[in-house]
């Protein structure tokens, strides 16, 4: 299968063996086993797909529910979609959180407790007196959950598939378009039958069964084998970290410190004769003297580790930072860096407000073949599929692949205002969403551009900004509507987002750099720069 989904998350996932962190109380490392590929491991793939079909079902078919936000609370379109994109930016913006939690806890216990986050966060949301406390409630709290969800799905995958981890991811990602196609269809359904509060509260009710997938998500037993040699932090013998001799208060160790320094004062002060028999009494002490020194050394050796390991932290610190410089220094990042935000700005609309442009185009319910955000979903779905196999061809280039999905999601984005019939929205929604698929290949372009050993680092950055993207972008098309009364010149302004960041990406990746740049001087270290080739 021809597509790798990589996050934060990854950075546990390791070929052969695997060391993983285990609760923070623990004062180990658990060594775990060579990864499966199988086994126990399918169920982990099941589980993770109806997880994420459970999660972000309500979160991506949130466009059902927008039209009844619209008319339940009369705020803005522009007030009214920042529900909706907080909760599916929210994820994104806060994956680095979600991978220490995942790291720190394990997949399982994040899973349940997730569980309950997006379960409670939508049968809240049936009680909103506003749309404020909408924000919070389905925003923020679903958001989240839905960004821990991913985050352990993904990594307890990666835990249990080495060679088939590609398939494994792949099939996974697939949970999320599938319930979009569903649970636009049975949200409405649901809003026919028992009203927007008996939808969410029994939408909520469904999300608890993500308690029993997350219960399922074990991890790998732990193996005979020794664990792996201790690095960094761990090289530093247990003196400096745990000092075995009786424990002392405060004020008993500021006591010996200041009897030792007035002992000597007194002893150089007093006459010989006194200091005979101080001394002879000093003899007598000795082991109470070796003891108060050897105190006081360990009390300068601590002192010493703590301002080391801040100066080691402080560095990190400072190498974090250089890196993302030198990150930004290769033009073709920098253009991907852009093209993704503005892809998010302008893309992820339509899967939002696809029913409502529907309505204000005055196309009737009954008309409706299949809900438009179904038709978003289910492409989707195909289009990760396909554009995956694509990018497994070694005629491919990935990043010219992806320039591509962009100039057409653009120009598809341009042609939504001429689409007055129920048939065009419905394949303009089918073009859309199968070109949102293109995020299964971004793993690849990003690897491509920035190499392997950056990819975790320059992965996560890109996905701050895609959830930055999609928190802003709905509410910017429906601030456009307040302001116009029409949805055309918010979706002239989505298209020509996307076909900006489309065309800065082409002209970054242009093979004429590499010209200028093998004639000019040699690359200093750490640089990188991207080389079009005839394979992905």
């Amino acid at each position: 299968m021809g597509f790798v989904i990589i996050t934060s998350a990854d950075r546990s996932c390791r070929e052969g063996g695997q060391v993983l962190p285990v609760h923070p109380r623990s004062s180990e490392k658990m060594v775990f086993r060579k990864p499966p590929d199988g086994g126990w491991g399918w169920v982990i793939v099941v589980v993770s797909f109806f997880t994420q079909f459970l999660c972000y079902g309500s979160p991506l078919a949130v466009g059902v529910l927008y039209l009844e936000w619209l008319d339940a609370f009369g705020e803005g379109k522009g007030k009214t979609a920042w529900v909706g994109s907080l909760a599916n930016g929210i994820g994104l913006l806060a994956s680095p959180v979600c991978s220490i939690c995942v790291s720190s806890f394990g997949a399982r216990p994040v899973a349940i407790f997730s569980g309950f986050m997006v379960a409670g966060g939508l049968m809240m949301s049936s009680f909103a007196p506003n749309i404020y406390f909408l924000y919070i409630s389905y925003g923020i709290v679903v958001g989240l959950g839905c960004g821990l969800l991913y985050t352990a799905t993904v990594t307890i995958t990666c835990h249990y598939f080495d060679k088939r981890r590609g398939l494994a991811l792949g099939l996974i990602s697939t949970g999320s378009s599938v319930g979009l196609f569903i649970y636009a269809a049975l949200q409405r359904e649901l809003i026919d039958l028992y009203g927007l509060d008996g939808c969410l509260l029994i939408v909520g009710a469904l999300s608890l069964n993500i308690l029993a997938c997350g219960s399922l998500m074990r991890p790998l037993e732990s193996s005979d084998s020794p664990p792996p040699e201790k690095t960094g932090v761990d090289k530093v013998p247990d003196q400096y970290f745990v000092y075995h001799e009786k424990e002392k208060t405060v004020e008993e160790n500021i006591s010996i410190l200041e009897k030792g320094y007035v002992d000597e004062k007194c002893v150089n002060s007093m006459p010989d004769y006194k200091q005979d028999s101080i001394l002879s009494k000093n003899v007598l002490n000795s082991i109470n003297v070796n003891e108060k020194d050897t105190y006081k050394k360990k009390v300068v050796e601590q002192t010493n580790f703590c301002k080391q390991l801040a100066k080691r932290k402080w560095q990190l610190y400072l190498n974090y930072w250089e890196e993302t410089m030198v990150l930004f220094k290769n033009k073709v990042f920098s253009a991907l860096f852009v093209a993704i935000l503005l892809f998010d700005i302008g893309g992820f609309p339509p899967s939002l407000l696809m029913e409502d442009v529907a309505r204000s185009a005055g196309i009737n319910e009954d008309d409706y073949h299949m809900p438009l955000i179904s038709i978003i979903g289910i492409m989707t779905a195909v289009g990760k599929l396909t554009l995956g196999i694509l990018a497994d061809f070694k005629w491919v280039n990935t990043l010219y692949l992806y320039v591509t999905t962009l100039l057409m999601t653009g120009v598809a984005l341009f042609a939504i205002p001429f689409a007055k019939s129920y048939l065009t929205l419905a394949m303009l929604s089918g073009i859309l969403g199968f070109l949102t698929g293109n995020w299964s290949i971004f793993p690849y372009v990003t690897t491509k551009t920035v190499g392997i050993e950056k990819l975790t680092h320059a992965y996560g950055i890109l996905m701050f900004f895609a959830g930055l993207g999609n928190s802003l972008g709905p509410p910017i098309v429906g601030w456009f509507y307040d302001w116009t009364q029409e949805y055309d010149t918010a979706f002239y302004f989505s298209g020509f987002c996307v076909l900006l960041g489309g065309f800065l990406l082409l002209l970054a990746a242009l093979p004429c750099w590499n010209a200028c740049t093998n004639q000019s001087s040699k690359l200093p270290p750490n640089t990188y720069s991207y080389k079009v080739a005839s394979s992905a």
